[in-house]
């Protein structure tokens, strides 16, 4: 794994927030749905800010020690909301499935790796647009491996989605790169680790599927990442600092979204992401917008919110 600029591994941040969290801590019914709007598109803007730094930090220095550093900000987190708990930090973590947890964690520490990867090769731009098929695919997954009847509308908005995706790469026109594969593999990653968080929310509290990925990543990051320590430039440890400390703040941000309003009302403005993704790639790293990852990633959004609406109504 290669950084474009540096010819070094990468850094990296999370993905969208179409899964994971938003599948795990969602009330019952909303409580301030304006309040839980609101904080959504704070949570997505700082996603995508935390995406900007892991750009930037991308050229620089190798990436398992990047994530690392980020995933020991998230892992105190987690930690910190575990102490916190009423009913006392070893009941709130306890879980019959754990190995579900460690293969989560796995598949989130990949995932987030891959994407980096690709903002170094083919920018934030292309990569969001890329992976805005995630929610898709998480679709398409539930059926064979959740058992969920899925309606012919659903799987139609997953081809739709297919189709966004073949306007972005537009194969056989000389412009498809191998670099693209990697946003596309960590949809791939990021919506099987959230059908498997479905999976254990189902016979158990929510909060082990929070506590566990963090403190899994933490641990398998830090084996990785020590080896590859690499001194940290002076002018480099404030963004470090403020990278980290975003992966704390999206995540408490979407967990006081989710005290406030039910997940499905609020996952229409998470692709905001992409939004605000674009102008960080714009007018921080002068990246183009080019025609066809525009209408792509329309279509890619489109058929996404048309699979949200199809889900709504059959609930």
């Amino acid at each position: 794994m290669q950084s474009a600029s540096a010819g070094r591994p990468s850094a990296c941040p999370c993905g969208m927030v179409s899964g994971g969290i938003m599948s795990i801590v969602a009330p019952a019914a909303s409580k301030n749905p304006r309040l839980g709007i609101l904080l959504m598109v704070a949570a997505v803007a700082t996603f995508a800010a935390q995406d900007g730094f892991s750009r930037g930090l991308a050229g620089e220095y190798n990436t398992l020690m990047v994530v690392m550093i980020r995933y020991w900000a998230f892992a105190g987190f987690v930690v910190l909301l575990a102490l916190r708990r009423p009913e006392g930090a070893r009941a709130a973590v306890r879980s019959s499935r754990l190995p579900a947890h460690v293969l989560r964690g796995a598949l989130l520490v990949a995932e987030i790796c891959l994407i980096v990867w690709g903002y170094t090769l083919i920018g934030l731009i292309e990569s969001h647009a890329i992976f805005a098929i995630c929610p898709l695919v998480v679709v398409a997954l539930s059926g064979p491996v959740l058992g969920e009847r899925l309606s012919w509308q659903r799987w139609a908005a997953v081809a739709a989605g297919m189709l966004g995706v073949l306007v972005i790469l537009r194969p056989g026109m000389g412009v498809f790169s191998w670099a693209a594969l990697l946003p596309m593999g960590s949809a791939f990653l990021f919506a099987l680790y959230s059908v498997l968080t479905r999976m254990t929310t189902r016979a158990e509290p929510t909060f082990p599927s929070l506590f566990w990925p963090g403190v899994v990543g933490a641990v398998l990051m830090t084996a990785l990442g020590l080896p590859n320590l690499e001194p940290v430039a002076a002018e480099h440890i404030l963004p470090l600092a403020v990278y980290s400390g975003l992966s704390i703040f999206s995540h408490w941000l979407l967990l006081k979204c989710y005290e406030q309003v039910e997940a499905a009302r609020v996952q229409p403005y998470a692709y905001l992401q992409i939004v605000f993704v674009t102008l960080i790639g714009l007018t921080v790293y002068g990246e183009r917008l080019s025609l066809p990852v525009a209408l792509g990633t329309g279509i890619i959004v489109a058929a996404g919110l048309f699979a949200l609406a199809q889900e709504r109504r059959g609930r």
